[in-house]
């Protein structure tokens, strides 16, 4: 399901899809540690996503949700995350935003969410543009927990049945059953916060979704009979977790055309890639070393690296002795290049009190870690 883009045409609707951001990521406004921070590379890829719209070509923007990292988002942090949809909303694109889990299923308000181009899905609801195309019904709600339960009601509340349009949309921060994630391609099959493939109308020409990190388009259920409509995830704009470090990451622009009596269907979907640090595990025997042959030793490990890389350095053997006080995150930072963001886990088996979690630049408990993707 992907191929050349089309220009604007009478019969054709151009979205741009994008999701998981989670804009704030490392990116403190006071940081106590001077080190490469993560969070600019998570708002370039963003600004990136946007250029085609910021270009006119397309006719709406939707993002799947995660705009934030967090729901409690300085002031200084909303007004950076805004301004560019607002950019957007001012060239007269219209822009969607589905609350994500980690905005806690609303986005902080600031003055800038009054604009009339951004629309918020801030309770179950149906909003209806016009672009020049075609008639768009985008209809939506914030993210769930137990939406297996409440999907059918949260559908019906949005009023989406009522709606008329050319072109009808779903959008959610949902995790719907057969979407994968992590190396091992984990599949999500059933439970409370999944939600049924069969359970989307094909009403919808597709169902636009964030949540899900790695890019990926649904289009059968788990037993491969059609789903009613095409379930699309952008995936996050940047690996968020080691757990993502072999997943190139996307933002979708698709075009799809309506049939006529409020039906449509996807022309044309492409995953638009986005530049993604490499991911590097790297494992150290402590056994035998002192901590001048240990220095020597990881200098000679991580310069063999990208100079761009983020490093997961794991230490493994006798976490005691004098080489395990000599590596901390600070004396890791000096040994890196200063491009490399590095973190530091002790083997789970013999660290004690550390219970294996990796630990930030900072010398902090990194629980970003090792998260399956689906944040």
């Amino acid at each position: 399901m992907s191929g050349a883009l089309s220009s604007a045409s009478p019969n054709r609707v151009r979205i741009l899809l994008v999701a998981d951001t989670h804009l704030g990521f490392d990116l403190p406004f006071r940081p106590r540690v001077e080190r490469r921070r993560r969070g600019h590379d998570f708002f370039a890829n963003f600004e990136r996503a946007l250029e085609p719209a910021l270009r006119g070509e397309v006719d709406l923007v939707v993002h799947g949700g995660d705009l934030f990292y967090r729901s409690k988002a300085p002031p200084a942090l909303v007004e950076l995350v805004l301004a560019p949809l607002v950019k957007v909303a001012d060239r007269g694109t219209p822009v969607f935003l589905v609350p994500g889990n980690h905005e806690r299923s609303r986005i902080p308000l600031h003055l800038w969410t009054s604009h009339p181009g951004l629309h918020l899905f801030s309770e179950p609801m149906t909003s209806i543009c016009s672009p020049p195309t075609a008639s768009i019904a985008l209809s939506g709600f914030p993210f769930a927990r137990r939406v297996r339960e409440k999907f059918g009601d949260l559908l019906r509340r949005t009023g989406h049945y009522e709606a008329s349009a050319d072109v009808h949309l779903l959008c959610m921060h949902q995790t719907v059953e057969g979407a994968q994630v992590g190396p091992s391609d984990f599949t999500f099959r059933a439970g409370p916060d999944v939600v049924p493939g069969s359970q989307i109308p094909g009403s919808f020409a597709a169902a636009l979704c964030g949540h899900i990190h790695r890019s990926q388009v649904l289009t059968h259920d788990l037993r491969g009979r059609p789903l009613a409509a095409p379930v699309v995830y952008p995936g996050a704009v940047e690996r968020t977790s080691f757990a993502e470090r072999l997943e190139p990451k996307h933002y979708v622009r698709m075009d799809i055309v309506p049939l006529g009596q409020g039906q449509a269907r996807v022309a044309d979907l492409v995953f638009v890639p986005l530049p993604a640090r490499p991911m590097v595990a790297l494992e150290v025997q402590l056994d035998g070393h002192t901590p001048e042959s240990l220095s020597r030793r990881l200098r000679e490990q991580l310069s063999a690296l990208d100079p761009d890389a983020i490093v997961k350095v794991r230490l493994r053997g006798d976490v005691s002795g004098d080489a395990r006080s000599f590596v901390t995150a600070g004396r890791l930072r000096g040994l890196a290049p200063p491009t490399m963001n590095v973190s530091l886990v002790l083997d789970r088996r013999r660290a004690g009190r550390y219970s294996g979690r990796a630990r930030d630049a900072g010398g902090r408990p990194d629980r970003r870690t090792d998260r399956a993707g689906t944040e």
